[in-house]
């Protein structure tokens, strides 16, 4: 059973956020503080000079929304949304929060992941707790 864990969440059509919800609930303990968060990759300043100025803000609540309606279905849960990269900013957010465990979706990796690496093993490879990740 773990005390505190993190759950990052993408939106992606391809993933599945139900198996690291069910998880999350079966492994915490019954106090446990559960993060769901969503990273939210920075857009580069030649790109966001093309968007409507309320665009960001919109994004962002309607993604907290969202993470809010997903954690009041696991007790203890809260939604964080922030920016960064996605495998380094969950590490980062890991090692300043000290969760004991982090509960990943992870997608059939194709061509891409390959050559490139995906976020789940980026965070799997450089965590410095437990890390499940869901398939």
């Amino acid at each position: 059973m773990y005390h505190n864990i993190l759950v990052p969440i993408s939106f992606d059509a391809e993933r599945d956020t139900s198996g690291p919800l069910k998880l999350a609930n079966l492994l915490a303990t019954p106090d446990a503080k559960v993060t769901l968060m969503h990273v939210v990759e920075h857009i580069p300043d030649y790109a966001i000079s093309y968007m409507p100025t309320e665009y960001l803000t919109e994004a962002r609540k309607a993604i907290q929304d969202e993470l809010d309606k997903m954690a009041a279905k696991v007790p203890n849960a809260k939604g964080v949304v922030i920016e960064g990269h996605s495998g380094r900013t969950i590490l980062d957010w890991a090692e300043a929060n000290k969760p004991d465990l982090i509960i990943m979706a992870s997608h059939r990796p194709g061509m891409q992941d390959l050559l490139l690496g995906s976020t789940a093993t980026h965070v799997v490879r450089h965590a410095k707790c437990a890390v499940h990740v869901v398939r």
